[in-house]
């Protein structure tokens, strides 16, 4: 989740309710275990590096049965409950829905989530556990904001992780799940770093 979340829960709802609440609201709101959190907006940064990505990556796959949703594509994680909206989501095949709203994705192939200061803990520790427990998920990405970074997290036919990152403005990743190499460069166009990397400083 690149946009910071509310400490501060609202009165518990039932997720019956919390959609239908939802679908009226001028904000996005997470829910989970009966709670809703409302999200902040995000940065300049993070907002060129998602519109970004989402370009990037539905250009790879134009021709491929897959679909490409930004931020307003809600996810529900089934086996915890947890709805969510990741920075960018990719589902190749049918995409599944959990309702006639066609609004809460429920079988992602890959997630892509923007870090920020106030959420970098969540988004590697608490909220990738739970993505693991989604059947479909196949690969997920984390973006730093701050600096050229990208780490790609492959899941193994055993069911662990694989770790692959890279680091420098002039690379490129490889993403397995879907069959696309995209460089950084272009992840990170337009974006200017408060402190440049030391890759782009020595040109």
């Amino acid at each position: 989740m690149g946009t910071r979340m509310s400490t501060a829960p609202k009165p518990n709802l039932s997720p019956q309710q919390y959609l239908a609440q939802e679908r009226l609201a001028a904000f996005k709101s997470q829910y989970f275990q009966g709670e809703v959190y409302a999200m902040a907006g995000a940065t300049r940064e993070h907002n060129l590096i998602v519109g970004n990505i989402v370009r990037e990556v539905g250009n790879a796959l134009k021709d491929r049965p897959c679909e490409v949703y930004p931020s307003d594509m809600r996810v529900k994680i089934n086996p915890t409950g947890l709805y969510t909206y990741p920075d960018a989501t990719v589902t190749c095949g049918k995409p599944e829905f959990e309702d006639e709203y066609f609004d809460t994705l429920i079988n992602p192939t890959m997630i892509f989530e923007v870090l920020s200061d106030s959420t970098e803990s969540y988004d590697r520790g608490g909220k990738f556990r739970q993505y693991r427990e989604i059947e479909s998920l196949k690969e997920y990405v984390i973006v730093a904001q701050d600096r050229p970074s990208v780490e790609s997290y492959l899941r193994q036919s055993d069911g662990r992780w694989l770790l692959r990152e890279e680091q420098s403005i002039e690379s490129s990743i490889r993403f397995e799940s879907i069959g696309a190499t995209v460089p950084l460069a272009e992840i990170y166009r337009n974006v200017r770093f408060k402190q440049p990397p030391h890759d782009l400083m020595m040109r």
